[in-house]
């Protein structure tokens, strides 16, 4: 009987492979880069800012959001109704660009979806203005039919508690040289609180009409922001608040316009519809103005 020589085998050849170290740190830091993402894309914050002024007598809270235009991609309708409630504020206001134009009109369908059911949630509160996307009659009296205050070009006389606000707004998508908007509107009544809306923010063209609060949209907050250094982009300008002049750049927050404030809200939505935000989560602004 012969015997059978198995051949010897390699030393080593039967242990199990060492994972690599630099295959590990690259799949953690895609996972990181994911985690930033969906954070700052996909995930909605209340941003909050408080006012006082003699001509408001009751504590009002204002809901300000802008810019939805209404993505696939993008935070959910159901995420902006429950902050909504969770709010529970006295006047909303719609700065604008709650859709982007496309032929399908889907884009469309889901901002009249949603700002229907955010009248519903909160009927006779809803106050809208147009952006430089959605403007159409047929859109704005669909908004109307919901319940929707739509300012274009109109002023509306609102009592909260024991407190008067007047309401202006502007459909502003594009400005001319001679925009004046005592063409539109006598000056406020300083006795009574006013408050315009207007999708663009331009505190040049409105800190002459005397408003006590402007709300504006159309920003997306610079989209990118960078710490110490503010948004990377802006009308033209990289870096404006280091290389351009910083009193000027108007991203989003709270700014004095003339004798009054301005806020900017960096919106919800992405337009073109690739969400990059970073350092810049979508937002719901609330506005509380309190009694002096």
């Amino acid at each position: 009987m012969s015997e059978t020589n198995t051949p010897a085998v390699p030393e080593g050849a039967n242990a199990p492979s060492k994972p690599k170290k630099k295959h590990t740190g690259r799949r953690i830091f895609l996972l990181i880069l994911l985690l930033l993402w969906l954070f700052n894309n996909f995930t909605l914050k209340t941003t909050r800012e408080e006012l006082t002024s003699p001509d408001v007598h009751n504590e009002i809270t204002i809901a300000a959001l802008s810019d939805y235009h209404a993505g696939l991609l993008g935070v959910q309708p159901e995420a902006i109704l429950r902050n909504l409630k969770k709010i529970d504020p006295d006047l909303i206001c719609i700065l604008g660009d709650m859709y982007t134009e496309q032929d399908s009109g889907k884009s469309c369908d889901r901002a009249i979806s949603l700002i229907k059911k955010i009248a519903a949630q909160h009927p006779d509160q809803v106050y809208f203005v147009p952006g430089e996307h959605d403007r159409t009659y047929a859109y704005m009296d669909t908004l109307r039919e919901a319940g929707v205050h739509v300012l274009d070009y109109k002023q509306e006389q609102v009592q909260i508690g024991s407190t008067t606000l007047e309401l202006y707004g502007i459909d502003n998508a594009y400005f001319s040289p001679t925009f004046d908007l005592t063409n539109a509107f006598e000056l406020p009544d300083p006795d009574v609180y006013s408050i315009l809306l207007a999708h663009i923010p331009m505190p040049e063209k409105y800190a002459s009409f005397g408003a006590d609060l402007v709300l504006c949209g159309d920003t997306h907050g610079g989209v990118v922001q960078l710490p110490f250094l503010g948004p990377v982009y802006e009308d033209g300008i990289w870096l404006p608040q280091v290389l351009g002049d910083g009193s000027t750049v108007y991203d989003k927050g709270l700014f004095t316009c003339g004798t009054g404030k301005l806020f900017v809200t960096s919106g919800i939505g992405n337009y073109p519809s690739i969400p990059i935000r970073f350092m810049n989560r979508p937002e719901i602004g609330v506005i509380k103005i309190m009694p002096e």
